[in-house]
């Protein structure tokens, strides 16, 4: 029989073999599995672009409303004889509503009536003034004396003075009565409601029956958009981008009604009145298009990109290319930042948002062994997804990593690491 501790000596043996041979057989099934995920450098068009959300809005919108109080008794008809409702094209001038007017056509033949009672006023002081006139010319002619007493030549003077007053009164009164003549035909005016302009018919807010009552503020009755042809996007700006924005800048822009349909404005005018929501400041920004053949809608929701910077032909590269780098770990990637700094290169960091100035950044190759290769290149415009880059070492075409593939081996979990696979891929004899 042999001695226990040479037992204890073959199979300590076996087991560091049967473990070494296991963790080489791991690492190199590791290896075998590392693969990388790779996109292409294109040659394309690039824009570069600020997005927001807006609302379409008629270009000038007028509330028509009611100086009168009263109820609605009719409406009007529009440019096809239809009574006016949602939608309908009314000329300047055209009828939108009548108010009940009984009570301001009586006030005007109050008006008229006073008016005619102060001329009648007017007729009696002439003619008093004509009779004080001719007393007071025989006063003169007499003068004071035996035949007429200085009390009676004062009063013949004072009547033909109060005269003359009584004419200056009554022609004021006249003035008075038609100035109120004039207002009660104005408020009788008021009881038609008419179109200040030719346009179109967006809200009607009354009813016929209703009551309307003008206080302080005249209470509105329609909402008429002058000319639907000529629309505006009104569009919320954050104010870290504001400062890109500037009248005249080229805007593209969809609506859900229209999905696959672009439509083009330009930026028209910034409003300075700054809104701040959950202390976020924004700003307005008026964008004018075409709308003539009138299908973007008042109110509609836009989807509008603001075109900064277009370019033609540009080399880019995907922005996940210029933000990986090889993980630390790996020896072929720490050899290669090791020769790189020897020879005064940066170390790859993880690329940041490029903007139109030309920045540093570092693009990822495989080599011919398959490992990864930094090429240094200069970063411009980006429209959040490419980037346009620039160097010596690159080309179309040219495959650069974005990341790194999972194997078959990380993505069960399953099974011993430490178990050997022995044979693998081999095929027994039990194979055919």
């Amino acid at each position: 029989m042999k001695h226990p501790a040479k037992k204890s000596l073959v199979v300590l043996i076996i087991v560091l073999v049967f473990g070494t041979l296991a963790v080489w057989q791991f690492t190199r099934s590791k290896e075998k599995d590392t693969a990388y995920r790779t996109a292409e450098i294109k040659r394309d068009d690039l824009l570069v672009s600020i997005s927001a959300t807006g609302t379409v809005e008629p270009e000038e919108v007028i509330d028509v409303g009611a100086q009168v109080a009263g109820r609605i008794i009719s409406f009007g008809k529009d440019a096809q004889g239809k009574i006016v409702d949602y939608g309908s094209v009314v000329e300047a001038g055209t009828v939108l509503a009548r108010i009940d007017d009984s009570l301001y056509a009586a006030d005007v033949a109050q008006a008229e009536a006073q008016l005619l009672s102060n001329k009648a006023g007017l007729q009696k002081a002439h003619a008093d003034l004509n009779r004080t006139e001719q007393e007071w010319k025989r006063a003169q002619l007499l003068g004071p004396s035996q035949a007429l007493s200085q009390s009676s030549f004062e009063a013949y003077e004072s009547a033909h003075k109060t005269a003359l007053a009584q004419v200056a009164v009554s022609e004021a009164a006249i003035r008075q009565a038609e100035a109120a003549l004039a207002r009660a035909q104005r408020n009788l005016g008021y009881c038609t409601i008419t179109s200040p302009v030719k346009g179109i018919i967006i809200d009607r807010r009354v009813n016929i029956g209703q009551t309307v009552v003008a206080s302080l503020n005249a209470p509105s009755l329609f909402l008429l958009a002058k000319d639907l042809t000529r629309i505006q996007v009104w569009v919320a700006v954050n104010e870290a981008d504001i400062g890109k924005i500037h009248p005249g800048l080229p805007v593209s822009f969809t609506v859900d009604a229209f999905p696959n349909e672009t439509f083009k404005g330009v930026v028209g005018k910034i409003r300075l009145n700054a809104s701040m929501t959950q202390n976020v400041v924004t700003y307005t920004v008026e964008i004018t298009t075409d709308n003539r053949d009138g299908r973007l809608l008042p109110y509609l929701t836009a989807n509008v990109q603001f075109q900064l910077l277009q370019l033609s032909d540009a080399l880019q590269a995907p922005n996940a290319a210029l933000r990986w780098s090889p993980p630390a770990k790996e020896g072929e990637a720490e050899s290669s930042m090791k020769k790189g700094d020897k020879k005064g290169n940066k170390k790859p960091t993880t690329a940041k948002t490029p903007t139109t100035a030309k920045t540093g950044g570092i693009l990822w190759v495989l080599d011919d062994s398959k490992k990864p290769r930094r090429i240094e290149v200069q970063t411009g415009a980006s429209d959040g997804a490419n980037t346009v880059v620039e160097g010596a070492d690159l080309r179309e075409g040219m495959q650069v990593i974005t990341g790194i593939r999972m194997s078959d081996s990380d993505k069960s979990g399953g099974g011993n690491p430490f178990t050997p696979q022995f044979g693998a891929g081999k095929k027994t004899k039990g194979d055919k």
